[in-house]
């Protein structure tokens, strides 16, 4: 049976915790199978554990830096996260744990783990900023950020699609709408998806997620499934996509929207290849002469490039 209402695929703050994690996606939720994330604020000197759970991880810090231990057989390594100030200060290093690994992350801040069930090894990685594209997507009030750390083209993870996308105030970005539903050999790929927003009021401060900040954040059905959202979004909410057309995600003015999304799929290629919904995939060429979003890159202090 198809679920479709709101309620099961959108998911305010905390709506998913599961102490100490503040988010937990993973196959306990109904009609969920190949994507995972967790999203945890450290404090006080604590440590949070990752068991073997049968998935290649991506750690991302959102706030703040991190030392992860990580073992996989008898190797153990123990990598520092330099991290950022907040997602809206730019991309942060990353570090890829294939599956069979256990982690012990320490720190202070907030941060996010990207997982996906494989049986596949891959070998681990720590990414810098300077090892992976930035990418300037769109143009004009469609202009946004992505930091492609966890894509093909940067990881060679087994099933992992990773990025994170900043959009400054007034703009759209996950648009025009989309969908990855249909195995469709060179032209669409099976992806579910997973949307992590965070917000904060807009300016070159980039200050810290708001609680009053917010965005909005759309999908609508495709010929694979029913489904819709319309939903304001803040700091900590998820959304859910296991098919259907997505987008907009719009960041209301005075405000910056971030969102990192998690992909992963049955398909035997690791590949995102969407489909844009043929009513408004005329957009795309109305960027052409248009001028990327002046505001844009955000970038990264502890980089020296802000």
């Amino acid at each position: 049976m198809t679920i479709s209402n709101e309620a099961t695929w959108f998911h305010p703050r905390g709506a998913l915790g599961a102490p100490p994690w503040e988010t937990v996606v993973d196959d306990t939720v109904p009609g969920w199978t190949h994507t995972g994330l967790r999203v945890a604020e450290i404090r006080d000197g604590a440590t949070l554990e990752l068991q073997d759970r049968g998935v290649e991880r991506i750690i991302v810090p959102l706030a703040g830096s991190f030392t992860v231990r990580h073992r996989r057989s008898a190797d153990e390594t123990e990598t520092f996260l330099a991290g950022r100030r907040s997602v809206f200060d730019g991309p942060t290093d990353v570090l890829f744990l294939p599956a069979g690994s256990v982690a012990w992350i320490r720190g202070e801040g907030r941060v996010a783990v990207a997982e996906a069930p494989t049986t596949e090894i891959r070998a681990w990685r720590h990414l810098r900023p300077s090892q992976f594209p930035v990418e300037l997507r769109g143009a004009g009030a469609s202009s946004r950020q992505v930091h492609n750390f966890g894509t093909p083209e940067a990881l060679n993870a087994a099933k992992l699609i990773v990025c994170e996308v900043i959009t400054p105030a007034q703009n759209w970005s996950s648009y025009p709408p989309h969908k990855h539903d249909e195995h469709i050999p060179g032209h669409e790929s099976r992806l579910e998806e997973i949307y992590y927003f965070e917000s904060a009021p807009a300016g070159a401060g980039r200050p810290d997620a708001d609680d009053a900040a917010f965005g909005m954040f759309s999908t609508y059905s495709s010929p694979a499934g029913t489904i819709e959202i319309n939903a304001v979004v803040h700091t900590g909410d998820v959304a859910l996509v296991p098919y259907g057309y997505h987008g907009p995600a719009i960041a209301a003015p005075g405000y910056d929207l971030y969102y990192l999304n998690v992909m992963a799929g049955p398909d035997a290629e690791r590949a995102w290849l969407i489909s844009d919904d043929p009513a408004h995939a005329w957009i795309r060429d109305s960027w052409t002469g248009q001028d990327v979003d002046p505001r844009l890159p955000y970038a990264n202090d502890k980089e020296g490039r802000r």
